[in-house]
């Protein structure tokens, strides 16, 4: 869609939240054309990799046109909606659209110059950043060879300009000198991708992640192609045609984005990466059933939701304090364990969207009321689809709890950049021997996964063990915290 150059329209890009996403979803418009618009009004509905979140427009005016329509994946920084404020008093003088094409990525500066404010993902008040990349200007026919010398120089390679061909290996070896933003980088190391090797098409050079998943396309097709060079021109329709030659009535084809598309590509990298164990133990939970019910009536619980997983939950948290280098994580660049002072707590919820797994920050400093709040706030904010792409940032240690399925318990595979979730199994009345005779007790079967790169048998045990000997007797919720 090309650029309006009036200086009364404003082009509304999709903006940056901040936490490394690079592409958003358009779910649903709700403006058309010619509608009338005002500052801070929501405009559309997007699902970036993390939540579906509503943008509201930045400024006064009337709708011009909609660039892309529901349903499609758009670039951050791309133009989404115009909208003329020549009729707003929201539009400065000096910001013409015009000048667009020479600068565009500093219209967002010139934005919150005039309103004090920089539109994101959730809400406004992202403070502009200090630190800006020069923007690229188009080089001419004659600047063209030089450009792409310095080009290629910037990226890590040598120049073309030695003749000897033995020392131009050595600069290619750093891999961190091509433009590409932190998850692009972890998808490409997780895939076996060079990012020296790949052909960046995002703005200004950066490398995304569709040029990451393009290469490793180019590699896997490599060999037929060099084998039956002008053969498999005439091949190509046929593989286009293939999607329809499956029976819809039999057969549902689902297109892989938005959540679905980043829990797979977090859970492949997680398995592949982290060496996972998994230990096992089952538990009489008696006890902790019967204080569930007793704190549902104390008052201090008054309009907060209290189940097992709330007392599971600040079990986990008294057994991370006991054992405390099981909150870490594994840091390949540095070579590095970090171990973490603080515990923010992620529950696994399952959403309409798939799963997502927010967090509660700071858990470990939160009594249990406190705790029961912050569960609620989760649960429900997850299940309405809102939860904001920070609240599933940080997490240190998870829980998920596929009792509620009726299932026993899984083998969980870790959420990226933790080392240890915790899978609490259904909660059943079974045959148990109780003060030496055998009888009907509640029971549950807890499966701990952990990263067996910094987390050895005996302190995974530990943790295990420790949860277990709580949620038998929760006066140790007392006596061990």
């Amino acid at each position: 869609m090309t650029t309006m150059t009036n200086a009364s329209v404003r082009e509304f890009k999709m903006p940056d939240v901040g936490e490394g996403l690079t592409e958003a979803e358009i779910l649903k418009w709700y403006v058309q054309p010619g509608d009338t618009v005002t500052d801070g009004q929501v405009v559309c509905e997007v699902e970036t990799a993390k939540a579906a979140v509503e943008l509201p427009i930045p400024y006064d005016g009337v709708v011009r046109a909609l660039h892309f329509p529901e349903g499609t994946t758009v670039d951050v920084g791309t133009s989404i909606i115009a909208v003329d404020v020549s009729g707003g008093a929201g539009a400065p003088a000096q910001e013409p659209v015009a000048e667009e094409p020479e600068a565009p990525r500093e219209e967002p500066k010139a934005e919150a110059a005039g309103s004090g404010r920089q539109p994101v993902l959730v809400g406004y008040g992202v403070a502009t950043s200090s630190t800006r990349r020069r923007p690229r200007k188009p080089a001419t026919e004659a600047e063209a060879p030089a450009a792409a010398a310095i080009q290629t120089e910037l990226n890590g390679h040598a120049p073309a300009a030695p003749a000897a061909p033995a020392p131009a290996p050595a600069p290619v070896a750093p891999q961190q000198r091509p433009l590409a933003k932190p998850p692009v980088r972890k998808l490409a190391k997780d895939l076996g991708v060079d990012l020296a090797t790949v052909t960046p098409t995002g703005p200004d050079g950066i490398i995304t992640r569709e040029d990451v998943h393009a290469a490793v396309a180019a590699t896997t097709a490599a060999p037929e192609p060099e084998v039956q060079a002008p053969a498999p021109v005439p091949a190509a329709p046929a593989a286009a045609a293939a999607p329809a030659s499956y029976d819809t009535a039999r057969e549902t084809r689902i297109p892989v984005k938005g959540v679905r598309k980043a829990t797979a590509a977090a859970m492949v990298g997680s398995a592949f990466t982290a060496p996972h164990v998994t230990e096992f133990v089952t538990v009489d939970v008696t006890r902790t059933m019967k204080l569930v019910e007793e704190l549902k009536q104390d008052k201090e619980f008054t309009g907060l939701r209290v189940n097992p997983l709330l007392l599971i939950a600040k079990a986990l948290l008294v057994a991370i304090k006991r054992n405390p280098d099981i909150n870490a994580s594994w840091d390949e660049a540095a070579q590095e364990i970090v171990v973490k002072h603080y515990v923010n707590l992620g529950i696994a919820a399952a959403t309409p969207r798939g799963l997502i797994v927010p967090n509660i920050k700071d858990a470990h400093a939160k009594t249990l009321p406190q705790l029961a709040e912050s569960l609620g706030e989760l649960v429900s904010t997850a299940r309405e689809g809102k939860t904001s792409p920070s609240a599933m940032q940080g997490g240190t240690v998870t829980i998920t709890n596929v009792g509620v399925f009726g299932v026993d318990t899984g083998t969980p595979i870790l959420n990226p950049g933790e080392s240890a979730i915790l899978a609490v199994g259904a909660i059943k009345p079974q045959p148990w021997v109780h003060k030496g005779k055998v009888k009907p007790r509640q029971v549950t079967t807890l499966a701990l996964s952990f990263d067996h790169r910094l987390v050895d048998g005996e302190l995974g045990s530990k943790v295990l063990a420790d949860v277990a000997a709580i949620l038998e007797q929760p006066k140790r919720l007392i006596t061990w915290a």
